[in-house]
């Protein structure tokens, strides 16, 4: 038997080995952004516990809690803080493939035709991403041109849509390579299991 017959054959797929090592960095830098929005949210909701313990000690009437109160804007870096936050998460929920599935209606289905539909959904996922990422963008552009800004405290809104639109092409991104990942699994040169549905 020669060298040549003995040779067993590469993973068929899309560059598997490319794939894989792109996953990795993939992952981590959804891991990171993931990290990043839980510190976020975690920072706005020790504030909010913070303004809402104030605002609760200036109605006592206490002398010991003079001088206390409600954090002013609390409301708006709140509401900006978290919204950073949830898109931070979509990236690494696709990733991990997290996303909510109805396995009851593929469930006869084998690994590979699996991977075949994962890699439809995720194709079709990230079309929509593409599309909301780009419409919060023209809404980013309208909100700098209009120099809109909060009631209280007069931070530019577009701050805020800044920050959401860095998670909105981050999850893009994820979506993008979950294809490639759905795909060389159809193809028996991924991961064993597919994305579900």
């Amino acid at each position: 038997m020669n060298a040549r017959a003995s040779r067993a054959p590469g993973p068929a797929g899309l560059f598997p080995r490319a794939e894989a090592m792109v996953g990795l960095w993939i992952g981590r830098f959804a891991g990171a952004l993931a990290v990043l929005g839980g510190s976020v949210l975690t920072l706005v909701t020790i504030l909010a516990v913070v303004s809402i313990i104030g605002r609760y000690a200036s109605r006592t009437r206490l002398p010991v809690f003079d001088g206390l109160g409600p954090i002013p804007g609390d409301f708006e870096l709140v509401s900006m803080g978290a919204g950073f936050a949830v898109f931070s998460f979509l990236a690494w929920c696709q990733f991990n493939r997290g996303h909510v599935t109805v396995d009851i209606f593929v469930s006869w289905m084998g690994p590979r035709a699996l991977a075949a539909l994962s890699t439809f959904t995720n194709l079709v996922l990230t079309a929509i991403v593409v599309l909301i990422a780009w419409q919060h963008g023209l809404g980013l552009h309208d909100k700098m041109r209009f120099r809109e800004t909060t009631t209280i405290l007069q931070i530019p809104v577009w701050w805020g849509y800044a920050g959401g639109l860095a998670g909105l092409w981050s999850f893009a991104l994820v979506s993008a390579y979950t294809v490639w990942r759905s795909l060389n699994e159809a193809l028996g040169a991924g991961e064993p299991d597919g994305d579900g549905i």
